[in-house]
């Protein structure tokens, strides 16, 4: 039971910026087995995403409500997953073969390529946000859509671990760390967190139901285009497929809601 309170430790202190380490003593140990909690934190940082944005919509108009909810979540992660996004768009825009895409992917610096897909990435979040907003019949609507979507989609890239290698050694990683597969125990407790919203809702309006089909089958794609260029995967390559799995978690309910 220890262990795996330590384990939530590392999983919260290492994917948000909030002092969770200051609760427990944490190892690398903790840090290699987090994979699995993923889903779990999606709670944490899905839900307070929705809660800023029910609190802003009491005083701001939607889209401004919208803006600042996606800044909360920002400053919650300090920008790890969409580090790792505009990352994985300069290494797979720049690099033309495993070891330059890896390379460039390491570099600190930030090129045309990950620029480009930041700013793509948040004009369809947020458009699609307002989209989703404005189909529903009050903000809690778009509320539970935005941390079911956060949540499944965090389960959606952890799979990662089991599907592919890692790319690097543990010395050419950034924070020093690899992940462990998963045990089928883990695997389930993933599910669990990582499921349980999107099912809960989908028994009302299978909407979530096609939509979390369509963030599973993005990110199986991200896994695939790793495997081809890396045949493996990075940190950085966890941070874009969930952000990924989740645009088009969120795109889908919104095609789907206006056909």
């Amino acid at each position: 039971m220890k262990n795996a309170y330590l384990r939530l430790l590392a999983a919260l202190t290492f994917f948000t910026r909030l002092p969770f380490w200051r609760l427990g003593h944490l190892r690398m140990e903790h840090f290699e087995r987090v994979v699995p909690l993923w889903p779990v934190v999606g709670w944490l940082t899905g839900g307070a995403t929705a809660l800023v944005l029910w609190g802003a919509s009491w005083v701001f108009p939607m889209e401004l409500s919208i803006m600042l909810a996606l800044a909360a979540r920002v400053l919650i992660t300090g920008g790890l997953h969409e580090d790792g996004l505009a990352d994985f768009g300069d290494g797979f825009g720049g690099g033309s073969t495993r070891e330059r895409t890896l390379a460039i992917m390491k570099d600190s610096h930030i090129g045309t390529y990950g620029v480009l897909t930041l700013i793509i990435y948040f004009l369809l979040l947020f458009h699609t946000d307002v989209a989703i907003g404005y189909s529903c019949p009050n903000i809690l609507g778009l509320c539970v859509t935005i941390f079911c979507a956060d949540t499944f989609a965090k389960w959606a890239a952890s799979h990662v671990v089991n599907v592919l290698p890692y790319a690097r050694t543990a010395e050419q990683a950034k924070n020093k760390l690899v992940y462990r597969r998963m045990t089928l125990g883990e695997a389930i407790v993933g599910m669990a967190f990582g499921w349980a919203p999107t099912l809960w809702i989908a028994w009302e309006n299978m909407l979530w139901a096609w939509a979390a089909l369509a963030a599973l089958l993005a990110a199986l794609a991200m896994m695939w285009l790793m495997g081809k260029r890396l045949h493996g995967y990075t940190g950085d390559c966890c941070g874009a497929t969930m952000l990924v799995s989740e645009l088009v978690y969120l795109l889908v309910f919104t095609a789907v809601t206006y056909a």
